[in-house]
């Protein structure tokens, strides 16, 4: 399964989605912003090295991504894998995750559709988080 060029063109930069993982059979979700698509067939997050996402695909693998776009909605279903512990030159640990897609849903339905990406804005320091933004991005790209 591989992402359409829609989907792809839309994860090219700082890509809200929420994130489903689960662990003893109950569900987890997080809304994070560092995903991109890589290629067509994978998708890479950067989240906290201790985070619940983190811990939960260290046991298990099975993730999905839910995004929101300009007429999009979809499930990305995949199998995800810690592939860096901690991004180099960020100051606290922060976790570079490779999700192989195994299947895409398309959640629209008939008679609404999504109007863009889920708004979001940095708040605190903006010069700060616009360069970690950017050393995250760079590492998710490498």
């Amino acid at each position: 399964m591989s992402l359409n060029k829609r989907v792809y063109e839309s994860m090219q930069d700082l890509t809200p989605v929420v994130v489903a993982t689960a662990v003893d059979n109950k569900p987890y979700t997080t809304f994070i912003s560092w995903a991109i698509a890589k290629d067509e067939d994978t998708i890479r997050i950067a989240v906290s090295t201790n985070a619940k996402t983190t811990e939960n695909i260290r046991v298990n693998p099975n993730v999905c991504l839910e995004l929101f776009d300009k007429d999009l909605a979809v499930s990305i279903s995949g199998q995800a894998k810690i592939i860096t512990e901690q991004i180099e030159g960020i100051p606290f640990p922060v976790a570079v995750i490779e999700i192989k897609i195994t299947e895409i849903v398309d959640n629209l339905f008939p008679g609404a559709t999504v109007t863009g990406k889920i708004p979001f804005t940095h708040t605190g320091n903006i010069e700060k988080v616009e360069e970690l933004d950017r050393k995250v991005l760079e590492a998710l790209k490498a």
